[in-house]
């Protein structure tokens, strides 16, 4: 009967401490993402940084915690801060953040400071309050890029020993009292309508100045014209002249009387042709060419 027992006793221990190995095995894997680092830890104290893929602890013994090393975004609660020219001005910010993914950040995120994320919060607003509050609004208004860039120049300082790098701060919403804003409005719906009103009379200046070239161009093109005609037409007496100095030298009588006849012909005067007589003998006649030969 004992020998039974023990045949059975045998493969049940067997059995027994290979499903022991295995669970021992299995919560002694850890596996770490991409996205995280493992912080080992051996009896309580800090033992290794565990890289992403499969790690093994040793059960009971070690403990691994997880560090995100992506960046982060954390919105920090409107708050009023007082400018320097005493208003009230309702202030929001964006801080994005993310731990250093190198040994020394990583542990310090864990063992140099309590809680980090809580902790920006609370830096935030302090910087907020401490930069804005020297500043007058319109500076804080109208230089947004620049006290970002120095909200988070500071913050980082402050940060340096945490492991933690603060990528930027963004300046949500700045609101200014209501009595602010009303004439804040009505300032710049005046100089809209200002602009406006430059732009029609630039408009309008150019159209006349527009018109203004169009008519000394036509006034030109006139003047052009009327030259050329003018020298067209002395162009036109030089060659009759020379013609005339040609061919009729020493007869400028004879001349005058061929206009005379030509402008008699263009009138449509009447001529009586004598019978037996042609109209070239009496044109002639008439010119007194028929004696000059």
């Amino acid at each position: 009967m004992i020998d039974s027992i023990g045949n059975i006793g045998y493969p049940i221990m067997i059995t027994g401490a290979i499903v022991l190995f295995l669970i021992l095995i299995c919560i002694s894997i850890r596996i770490v993402s991409q996205t995280r680092r493992g912080v080992v830890e051996r009896l309580g104290k800090f033992n290794r940084i565990s890289q992403p893929g499969i790690n093994i602890i040793i059960p009971i013994i070690e403990h691994m915690n997880f560090r995100n090393i992506t960046e982060q975004m954390t919105d920090v609660e409107p708050q009023d801060i007082i400018t320097k020219d005493n208003l009230n001005a309702r202030v929001d910010l964006q801080v994005y953040y993310k731990v250093k993914d190198d040994k020394e950040s990583i542990y310090n995120s864990y063992y140099k400071v309590n809680d980090y994320k809580v902790q920006i919060i609370s830096l935030a607003k302090t910087t907020a309050r401490n930069v804005i509050g020297d500043m007058k609004f319109v500076e804080v208004n109208s230089q947004r890029s620049t006290l970002n860039q120095k909200l988070a120049e500071t913050m980082a300082n402050e940060t340096s020993s945490w492991g933690v790098d603060i990528v930027r701060v963004e300046l949500k919403e700045i609101t200014p009292p209501k009595d602010v804003q009303d004439t804040m409005n009505a300032v710049i719906k005046a100089q809209n309508s200002k602009d406006a009103a430059i732009d029609t009379a630039t408009a309008l200046e150019t159209q006349a100045d527009g018109q203004r070239r169009a008519a000394i161009k036509v006034a030109e093109g006139e003047k052009q014209s009327k030259i050329l005609k003018a020298e067209g037409e002395a162009e036109a007496i030089k060659l009759v002249n020379e013609a005339a100095e040609k061919f009729f030298k020493g007869n400028a009588q004879i001349l005058k009387k061929l206009e005379t006849v030509e402008k008699s012909l263009t009138h449509n005067s009447k001529i009586i042709v004598p019978a037996g007589s042609s109209l070239t003998n009496l044109i002639g006649s008439l010119t007194g060419l028929e004696n000059e030969r």
